[in-house]
């Protein structure tokens, strides 16, 4: 049986502004109560099962979790909310979402991430309704503000609420207050939909993300759970922690017999080493050159 989240006896995690991660944890729990039910977008991920698991905590049956099932997500995720959800007796539902099928998403512009939001909230708002759900959130945190994310206009435009970002929580913070959850998340590295591993103007197809999937999924078996294949044709890219490098040394043939497999003709290993949002590097250069 699992226990609801209690800050251990003595534990202070400090936080800027003198205030403690046990009291933000409070100030969910009471502001997730007061809504009388919640439709959370559940991806699997970090933030979003920690805040899915806390409205089942304080709402029971009037808090729903959602989780798409697309082409875009790692399945693993998919799976790790089903198991969570029966385990914790939650309620949940999967469905699909087609934003594959639009243009414009296919095209894959800068905002790309705006319109598969769309296709996302638009779902979300119908089935909240449809269960008189007034309030629908997800698990966006105060460090998410630092990153370029265009899906949040259309968060606005469907009155999607951030309640971890309203309350203050940062990233490791919802890290330490998982792990006391006992939630397998807690350490889970960060992911991002696999469209983020091709570089804008690159035309989306199943193949291609099928084929870094396929490649991803192998290195994580190799023993990098955190990385990244981004996708330059017929280039794949890896991107892991610069102290992996060595290991990655190690495994040469393994890694690129994977890549080889998953339909990549070349591999390559990026000196920069991993870092969130590497492909957003040519927005920044555009903006420098439109100041010069």
């Amino acid at each position: 049986m699992h226990k609801s989240l209690h800050p251990r006896k003595g534990f202070k995690a400090p936080i800027e502004n003198g205030i403690f991660l046990d009291r933000k944890i409070e100030r969910l729990q009471k502001w997730l109560g007061r809504q009388g039910g919640v439709l959370v977008a559940w991806s699997g991920g970090v933030d979003s099962t920690f805040l899915a698991v806390m409205a089942h905590q304080a709402l029971g049956e009037r808090a729903l979790a959602v989780t798409a099932d697309s082409p875009l997500l790692d399945p693993d995720d998919l799976r790790t909310a089903r198991r969570l959800a029966r385990s914790f007796g939650m309620r949940h539902r999967v469905i699909r979402t087609a934003e594959m099928k639009d243009p414009t998403f296919v095209s894959n512009p800068p905002d790309r991430c705006y319109h598969c939001k769309q296709e996302l909230f638009g779902k979300l708002r119908d089935i909240a309704r449809a269960e008189g759900l007034k309030v629908l959130v997800d698990g966006t945190n105060v460090d998410d503000r630092r990153d370029y994310r265009p899906g949040v206009r259309a968060a606005r435009e469907y009155g999607v609420v951030h309640p971890l970002q309203r309350i203050g929580f940062r990233k490791e913070e919802i890290r330490e207050a998982s792990r006391r959850l006992g939630l397998p998340t807690a350490d889970k590295p960060a992911a991002a939909c696999l469209a983020s591993r091709f570089p804008y103007g690159t035309r989306l197809s199943l193949e291609g993300i099928r084929r870094v999937a396929a490649a991803e999924r192998t290195l994580r078996r190799l023993g990098f759970p955190l990385c990244r294949v981004r996708a330059h044709d017929e280039i794949g890219r890896v991107e892991i922690p610069l102290e992996a490098f060595g290991r990655a040394l190690e495994k040469q043939e393994a890694i690129v017999r994977a890549l080889h497999r998953a339909g990549f003709l070349y591999v390559t290993l990026d000196l920069e080493g991993y870092r969130t949002g590497s492909l957003n590097a040519v927005l920044k250069k555009s903006r420098v050159s439109a100041k010069g």
